[in-house]
């Protein structure tokens, strides 16, 4: 019987740290015309959102969270098909029957099943319009002379929430068409040297498309206080720093 009641005060221990590990994840809510967005920042690339009923993965990476402990995913949004943003066990640990993915073409082989979206594609899933936006790298190369991220095998994501535009930029650089982006509520952007961009960069896109709120995600080292000097008399563009490294 002892043995017995040990063996029952650890698993509630164990399930007593859960729910605390749980509980201490960052979470922001953007309200929408159609009921709350509810962002939760796992890190590096890795989100998880709420919304009318829905959760949705963003990037899902084993490292930055047991994604066992976490809500199966009704939808995954993959940019790209780097193992930091594609790790398939933790993918395996959201999956249901139902669970719809969406990848770049990149991900085809990783992602059975997939909606696979080129760059520039629009489509409409589970009820939310999602577009591609191109995520790629202009200069920055590996040793052996290839861009980190050529053209045409990362997106970024456009989604629509209510009245609500959020942008998941993926890793690129500041392209022209993120650049170019339009009525955008809530941005994230990559700011990690040498693979994406710079504070100076990120500062030089959100001047260009001027998100409402402006998250830097997968930023590993780099001193997010210099983004927050950067913009700081840019009073449309508020910056949320979170722990996304």
């Amino acid at each position: 019987m002892s043995r017995l009641i040990v063996i029952l005060g650890m698993l509630v221990l164990g399930l007593a740290g859960l729910s605390s590990a749980q509980q201490k994840l960052e979470k922001d809510i953007i309200p929408t015309a159609k009921g709350d967005l509810e962002i939760v920042f796992l890190g590096h690339g890795s989100l998880m959102m709420a919304f009318a009923g829905k959760i949705i993965h963003v990037d899902p990476y084993g490292e930055v969270a047991d994604y066992g402990a976490l809500p199966k995913a009704d939808l995954v949004l993959v940019t790209h098909e780097h193992f930091d943003h594609l790790d398939p066990r933790a993918l395996a640990a959201i999956l249901k029957p139902d669970t719809q993915a969406v990848g770049s073409e990149s991900c085809a082989g990783q992602l059975a099943g997939a909606v696979l979206m080129a760059n520039g594609d629009v489509r409409t899933v589970l009820g939310l319009p999602i577009e591609a936006v191109p995520a790629y790298n202009i200069a920055r190369k590996r040793p052996d002379g290839n861009l980190f991220h050529p053209p045409g095998r990362g997106n970024g994501y456009v989604v629509t929430f209510g009245d609500k535009r959020v942008y998941i930029a993926g890793d690129t650089e500041a392209t022209p068409q993120m650049k170019a982006l339009k009525d955008i509520d809530v941005a994230f952007l990559p700011m990690n040297l040498p693979y994406t961009m710079s504070p100076e960069e990120v500062a030089e896109a959100a001047r260009a498309f001027r998100p409402k709120v402006l998250y830097p995600y997968h930023f590993g080292d780099t001193d997010t206080s210099r983004l927050l000097e950067l913009l700081q008399g840019e009073k449309d563009i508020e910056v949320r720093i979170r722990k996304m490294s």
